[in-house]
């Protein structure tokens, strides 16, 4: 059996804390995450951030998304098939696999770019300003998950006041 996030995590190295060593840069990061989210769908938002952690492989955003994801009303079900939702695309809105396939190719763009056929079903589903909205908010949440692993965050102890 797995403990559950209820019990204490182990100790780990203290790393730096990058709201109190860089406070403005936490700031801006913080703005730039509010900025991106503005105007786009509040599901679509922790799906896209979901992939993305996923795929970076940070379980403390991992954890915070899915959380929020259920605080805002999404189904166990469909959180579980994000991870496979091309084989799951019944799950999925039209809308929702061309975000979740520009955030994966946003995400691992060292891979291969993003190619033509993923940017133009993005293109074909939402409008300019909210495919920049998008991309916007695939670059936050990469931003975010990097900055969680490299500082060692523990999933289940969400920071955020009030989380």
């Amino acid at each position: 059996m797995y403990p559950t996030a209820s019990v204490a995590p182990a100790a780990k190295p203290v790393r730096v804390n990058l709201a109190k060593a860089a406070p403005r840069v936490f700031k801006a990061l913080i703005g730039f995450d509010a900025a991106a989210r503005a105007g786009l769908d509040p599901a679509l938002v922790e799906l896209v951030q979901i992939r993305s952690s996923q795929l970076n492989g940070c379980a403390y955003c991992l954890h915070m998304h899915t959380s929020d994801a259920r605080k805002a009303g999404e189904s166990e079900e469909r959180l579980h098939m994000v991870a496979v939702w091309r084989e799951a695309r019944h799950f999925f809105t039209e809308r929702e696999q061309a975000a979740l396939a520009l955030a994966e190719t946003v995400t691992l763009v060292a891979a291969g770019g993003v190619p033509d056929e993923v940017y133009a079903e993005a293109s074909a589903r939402f409008s300019e300003e909210e495919l920049a909205q998008l991309i916007a908010l695939m670059t936050a949440i990469n931003t975010w998950n990097r900055v969680a692993i490299a500082t060692a965050k523990v999933a289940g102890t969400d920071e955020r006041a009030g989380g």
